[in-house]
C-alpha cells in the first residue's frame, strides 16, 4: 500500500501536499481501498472559506457514501473537474490524477497537527 512520505495525513484518511500557502487534497491509497469503487465525487464548496473538519465534499463509491472533511483552514480554490467525468482517478491513482481541491491555507500553524507518513502508517496498522 502506497503511503507517500512526502504528503501530511489526516485521521480521517486525506492526504495534503503543501506548496507555501497553497494545500492540494485527496484520500489515501487506505480510503480508496475501503471504499471501493468510486463512482462520484462531489464538492460544492468551491470558493468557499470553512475551518478545519468541516465537511468539504462527498465521496460515492458502489457500496457507501462518504463525507470528506477540510484537512485545514482556507478557501476552497480548486477543484479537480476532471473526476466529474473520471471519478475512477481516485481509485487508480489516489496520489496524482485522483487529487480532490486544492485549498488556499489560512492558519499555516494548522499543518503541525497533520499526521507524518509514519504516523498514518501507525494509524491503519501498515
Amino acid at each position: 500500500m502506497s503511503i507517500p512520505a512526502n504528503l501530511k495525513y489526516t485521521k480521517d484518511h486525506e492526504w495534503v501536499s503543501i506548496e507555501g500557502d497553497v494545500a492540494t487534497v485527496g484520500i489515501t491509497h487506505f480510503a480508496q481501498k475501503e471504499l471501493g469503487d468510486i463512482v462520484y465525487v462531489e464538492v460544492e464548496t468551491l470558493d468557499q472559506t470553512l475551518d478545519k473538519d468541516e465537511v468539504f465534499g462527498t465521496v460515492e463509491a458502489v457500496k457507501t457514501v462518504s463525507d470528506l472533511f477540510l484537512p485545514l483552514s482556507g478557501e476552497i480554490i480548486a477543484f479537480n473537474d476532471a473526476l466529474e467525468a473520471n471519478p475512477e482517478s481516485v481509485n487508480a491513482d489516489p496520489y496524482g490524477a485522483g487529487w480532490m481541491i486544492k485549498i488556499k491555507i489560512s492558519n499555516l500553524a494548522e499543518v503541525e497537527e497533520l499526521l507524518s507518513s509514519e504516523s498514518y502508517k501507525e494509524l491503519i496498522g501498515a
